[in-house]
C-alpha cells in the first residue's frame, strides 16, 4: 500500500510539472493566434501537408466516430505492434503519443537539467529549446556545417555538460539532412548518460537513413516519429517514440499512460496499412518541390536546397516585412529565426498552391520597397557548402 501510494504521489508531482510545463508544437510557433484565414488563401505557413490524411484513414475515422465515447486502448496496442513490425523491433521499444512533441518534451524533463546542458542546431526547430528553458537546463546552439547539416563535432565541443544532444533530421527550418554516420559519431563520443534524441518527422521526405537502427543496437537514442507531416494528420494528434524499453520507461511517466485519440490511432492504423502512400508523397512532394526550385533559379532567387516539404528562401531584407506582404496578398508564408532574419520557410504545398505563391512572391520581391530590379537580375541559388552558385 505504501508503495503504491508513492507511486500515485510521484505520478501526481510528475503529471502537474508537465501541465505547468506546457507543450510547444509547430503550429503554436508558427505565430498565428488563430485558425482563421482569408477565403481563398494559399496556407504554406507550417509545414503541413494539405493532402491530409490518405482514404484509408479518412474510412477508418468514419467507422470509429460512432464509438468515440469509449478507450479502446486495443487500438494503442494494434498500433504498436504494426509499427513495431514494420520497423524490426520489438513492440516493447515503441510508445504512441498524441503527436511527437509530447515525447519531445517528456524526453527534454527527462534528461536535461541545471547540470545537464539542452544542445542544438542554429537554426533548429525551438520545441525543445523552450522546454530546456522552462525546465531550468541551459541551451546550448551550435551553427551548422557548411552544408547546413547539424555539426556533431562542434555540438560535443560545445557541451562537455550536455543530457540530451537534439538532431532533427531533415531539418527544421533547412530541410538538410545529417548522415547516420554523423549520428553515430555522435552517439559513440558523447558524455556518458546523456541521450541522442533524432526527431525524424521528415525522414519520409528524404533520401536519407533511419537512425532507428541505433535504437535496435539498445544505445542512448531516442528516435521521434509523426503522423503530421508525410501522412498528412497534424490536426488528429499522433505520433511515435523508440528507445530501448529502460528509456522510454523514463519518458513515458510524464504522461504517456493517458488514453490516445481513437479517431488518430485508427488513421494511423490504417495509414500505415496503406503501403504505396509514403512513396507516392514522397513522389508528389519531390515533384513539385523539384518545380519549385526550377522556377526560383529561373527567377534569380536564392534558397536552401532540402529534401524536405519545405526549404529556406533568401528576401534580401527583413524577412518580417515580407511575411506581411505576402499576406496582404493571400498567401501564407513560414517564420523567420533570428539567426537568419532575411530567410523565410516556405512549406510546399499544391501545385496551384506554389503556382499562386510565385505570382505573389514575384509582386512583392519586385515592389518598389524591396528594391529588386527584375530586369538583368541573375538566378542563383544557396549551394551546399554556402557559396551563391549561378543557376
Amino acid at each position: 500500500m505504501a508503495s503504491s501510494r508513492r507511486s500515485f504521489l510521484e505520478h501526481s508531482v510528475m503529471t502537474s510539472a508537465a501541465l505547468a510545463f506546457g507543450v510547444v508544437t509547430e503550429s503554436m510557433l508558427a505565430g498565428r493566434t488563430d485558425n482563421a484565414y482569408p477565403e481563398g488563401a494559399v496556407i504554406i505557413d507550417r509545414n503541413e501537408n494539405p493532402i491530409g490524411p490518405c482514404q484509408a484513414a479518412r474510412d477508418a475515422i468514419a467507422r470509429i466516430t460512432p464509438q468515440g465515447g469509449r478507450y479502446f486502448p486495443n487500438l494503442t496496442d494494434e498500433l504498436i505492434a504494426i509499427f513495431a513490425r514494420k520497423e524490426g523491433l520489438k513492440a516493447e521499444y515503441v510508445a504512441a503519443f498524441p503527436g511527437s512533441s509530447e515525447p519531445l518534451h517528456h524526453s527534454v524533463m527527462t534528461f536535461t537539467s541545471r547540470e545537464k546542458s539542452f544542445v542544438t542546431a542554429d537554426p533548429g526547430y525551438e520545441a525543445g529549446m523552450y522546454a530546456a528553458d522552462r525546465a531550468g537546463a541551459r541551451v546550448v546552439k551550435v551553427p551548422p556545417t557548411k552544408d547546413y547539416a547539424h555539426d556533431v563535432r562542434g555540438m560535443l565541443e560545445a557541451a562537455p555538460d550536455a543530457g540530451l544532444f537534439y538532431i532533427c533530421t531533415p531539418n527544421n527550418p533547412t530541410g538538410t539532412v545529417t548522415s547516420l554516420s554523423d549520428i553515430t559519431y555522435l552517439v559513440e563520443h558523447k558524455p556518458k548518460g546523456s541521450i541522442v534524441l533524432v526527431d525524424e518527422a521528415y525522414v519520409h521526405f528524404a533520401d536519407t537513413r533511419s537512425a532507428i537502427d541505433l535504437v535496435k543496437a539498445d544505445l542512448d537514442v531516442i528516435v521521434l516519429r509523426t503522423f503530421s507531416k508525410i501522412y498528412g494528420m497534424a490536426g488528429l494528434r499522433c505520433g511515435i517514440a523508440l528507445a530501448r524499453p529502460d528509456l522510454l520507461e523514463k519518458v513515458v511517466q510524464y504522461g504517456g499512460w493517458n488514453a490516445m485519440p481513437v479517431t488518430a490511432l485508427a488513421a494511423a492504423i490504417a495509414s500505415l496499412k496503406d503501403e504505396p502512400l509514403v512513396a507516392e508523397r514522397k513522389r508528389i512532394n519531390a515533384t513539385i518541390r523539384a518545380a519549385t526550385f526550377r522556377w526560383l533559379d529561373r527567377h534569380g532567387y536564392t534558397y536552401i536546397p532540402s529534401q524536405a516539404n519545405f526549404f529556406l528562401l533568401d528576401t534580401k531584407r527583413p524577412g518580417k516585412d515580407v511575411i506581411e506582404r505576402m499576406a496582404a496578398e493571400n498567401v501564407f508564408i513560414g517564420r523567420v529565426w533570428p539567426v537568419m532574419p532575411n530567410w523565410v520557410r516556405i512549406t510546399v504545398g499544391t501545385q496551384q498552391d506554389m503556382e499562386r505563391f510565385q505570382v505573389a512572391w514575384d509582386r512583392v520581391m519586385a515592389s518598389a520597397a524591396v528594391g529588386k530590379v527584375r530586369e538583368g537580375r541573375k538566378s542563383s541559388r544557396l549551394d551546399l557548402d554556402g557559396t551563391v552558385v549561378p543557376a
